[in-house]
């Protein structure tokens, strides 16, 4: 268990205390711990490439806890509030949540039925857009709920969320077609 591993940790204990805020509608408290849960996937990030404690705990860990993150965040914020609050349409939210798990059932059939192996699958560079596009809608629907941003800026972000999940979901499924058999 490295530094940066027990940062990545943290990031995923702080998922019930950021899912409790949404559910109760504190946006601004679920902000924060959100914007600490960021500063925290740098940090480990950070701490694991400087000071070269790279681990398959950790490989496997953060995007693990990046996932568990934003779907906490999807799911709930598609939840409806009394209230004026912007909820996330639920077409967006299963579109995020659909690409995620099509990406493994597809990998998983062609580990399991056409004897491939995958020794590394790194996110692509759409993978990574998507991700901060993801947080950048996220971060906005909190922001629009407790500071009133921009209704519009919202909404170009979604836009930016369908085109960036489409587009990445199709490249990995595209890449995972290279995977050579054993």
């Amino acid at each position: 268990m490295t530094v940066a591993n027990l940062i990545t940790l943290i990031r995923v204990v702080l998922i019930p205390f950021f899912l409790a805020a949404l559910l109760y509608g504190d946006f601004k408290t679920a902000f924060f711990i959100f914007l600490i849960a960021g500063i925290t996937d740098s940090l480990d990030g950070f701490i694991a490439r400087f000071f070269n404690q790279n681990s398959v705990l950790g490989s496997v860990m953060d995007p693990v806890a990046d996932k568990l993150l934003l779907s906490t965040a999807f799911i709930c914020l598609t939840i409806p509030k009394s209230g004026e609050f912007y909820v996330i349409p639920i077409w967006v939210t299963l579109l995020t949540l659909s690409r995620d798990f099509i990406i493994i059932l597809f990998v998983l059939i062609q580990v399991l039925f056409f004897e491939t192996e995958i020794k590394h699958f790194m996110p692509s560079f759409w993978g990574k857009c998507t991700t901060t596009v993801q947080i950048a809608f996220i971060i906005s629907v909190m922001l629009r709920n407790s500071y009133g941003l921009n209704k519009i800026i919202v909404d170009i972000l979604l836009f930016g969320v369908v085109a960036f999940t489409l587009l990445s979901g199709f490249h990995y499924l595209w890449r995972t077609r290279n995977i050579e058999a054993k």
